[in-house]
């Protein structure tokens, strides 16, 4: 009898022991290594994000695809650096039907998981082909195809998987329909029916990125701290929005993000699928300047030189927070140095999916779970097409950037110590020309040519 009943236990315990985590991993957009409170904000307020931190693993050295968003968000879901994927920046062009570019979430599927993506699609840039998102890899799609119509909070229609849902008051600056707060909704819903899982949510959402739109329960919520004078007032928007209190928008806008997070969350634990979800939280590139925000007005970029379009630290270094209780232990912070390439190995070994042959990437399970040895990075590589062009490789303490490498065959370099010089203020190159030259020839190896023209060195061309 007692075998019996120690089978029966066994039996029982079996599917527990086996289950698939669900996993979910949350992008913002334009959100600089200094927006959150848990990275050293002082003003804007992120409880829910804070709580993450505080009960999960924070990052301290995590690096995103790129400075800018298509090519960084391509990195992320085919798990591999901007040396090696086809859409290697911003533009008209969006990723090759399979079996070219495969991303992530197609493994997935095969290991038995609902996949879907709401909010700004990382598949293309300036594109309108929703019909991909399916075809690539997601059961379910919400959101925009579109990185220009994603500028814009009150847009005048969203897709649903490749239908068009329109929103006929909308007027991309005003309008009936909030867009964080419909791809919030969504993606709440989205978990309901998804309860029984196992799944993957990627949820792309577009803040803090310009139009600086907010509403307006949270800009009230920060005009007695901020104080801000009302900028004049305009008859016409430009391309973003003209906004008369752009510190307070801002800071609304975080917030806001930060509630929705703390919804999400909710809705985990009132499911009592909490422990068996693990939330990654990030930013596709460093923080912006555009829309009237000014990176100085909140420190969004911290101690870090530079912000979106640089190849500083700035530009890449991206916060990241993972939390998955019973799981990560809590107050957790990381130093080790990770990228979005790795995202995919990891998702992959906790889902059970097939290992990726090709990624540049290494899993960040034995530093989530503190179990196992975690594989380090021997280098990390980017390269960036505008602004006359820049590359970079990161190699233990060195930092290596390239500039002008579309117009010139020897481009200008800069080399800082990273550890000892975090902001990049000391330039080394001309003291140390014999790690420039062994930077400079690591990063030809580490990369192949682009198949897309207009991603060309110029000492390709």
């Amino acid at each position: 009898m007692k075998r019996l009943i120690a089978l029966l236990a066994l039996a029982l315990s079996l599917p527990l022991l086996a289950r698939k985590p669900n996993i979910i991993y949350i992008l913002a957009d334009d959100l600089g290594y200094g927006d959150l409170g848990c990275y050293g904000q002082k003003i804007i307020k992120t409880p829910n994000l804070d709580r993450m931190a505080k009960e999960g693993m924070k990052f301290t050295r995590h690096y995103s695809g790129s400075t800018v968003c298509a090519p960084s968000r391509s990195a992320l879901l085919q798990g591999k650096h901007t040396g090696h994927i086809y859409v290697r920046g911003n533009g008209s062009l969006q990723m090759r039907r399979d079996p070219q570019d495969p991303i992530f979430p197609a493994a997935l599927q095969k290991v038995g998981y609902h996949t879907a993506l709401i909010g700004k699609s990382g598949l293309g840039c300036n594109t309108d082909d929703s019909a991909l998102v399916i075809d690539k890899g997601f059961d379910y799609f919400f959101g925009y195809t579109s990185h220009t119509a994603a500028h814009f909070y009150y847009p005048d229609y969203l897709w649903r998987n490749t239908e068009k849902v329109k929103y006929p008051k909308n007027t991309l600056h005003d309008g009936d329909h909030y867009s964080s707060t419909v791809v919030t909704k969504e993606a709440l819903d989205y978990i309901e029916k998804q309860k029984d899982g196992p799944f993957f949510l990627h949820l792309a959402l577009q803040v803090p990125h310009a139009s600086l739109r907010a509403k307006e329960e949270w800009k009230a919520k920060y005009r007695p701290i901020l104080k801000e004078k009302l900028l004049p007032a305009r008859d016409k928007h430009p391309h973003y929005s003209y906004e008369r209190e752009p510190k307070t928008t801002f800071a609304a806008m975080i917030s806001y993000m930060d509630h929705n997070v703390g919804l999400l969350l909710k809705k985990l634990e009132d499911l009592g699928l909490a422990e068996d979800t693990l939330v990654i939280f990030s930013s596709d590139n460093g923080a912006m300047q555009e829309g009237g925000h000014r990176r100085d007005s909140f420190n969004s970029s911290g101690q870090l030189r530079g912000g979106k379009r640089d190849l500083y630290e700035g530009g890449v270094r991206v916060p990241m927070v993972a939390w998955w209780p019973g799981k990560i232990k809590g107050g957790e912070i990381s130093n080790h140095p990770s990228a979005f390439w790795d995202i995919s190995p990891t998702v992959r070994e906790l889902s059970g999916a097939e290992e990726q042959t090709d990624t540049d990437g290494y899993s960040l399970v034995p530093t989530l779970l503190g179990k196992g040895e975690q594989k380090k990075h021997e280098q990390l590589y980017w390269e960036f097409f505008e602004g006359g062009g820049k590359r970079a490789i990161l190699k233990g303490d060195w930092k290596l950037i390239f500039y002008n490498t579309n117009k010139d065959a020897n481009p200008r370099a800069e080399l800082f110590n990273i550890k000892k010089d975090q902001s990049e203020k000391i330039d080394l190159s001309k003291k140390n020309s014999g790690k420039v030259a062994e930077l400079t020839r690591l990063m030809d190896q580490v990369r192949t040519p682009s198949e897309h023209p207009g991603f060309k060195l110029k000492s390709e061309r």
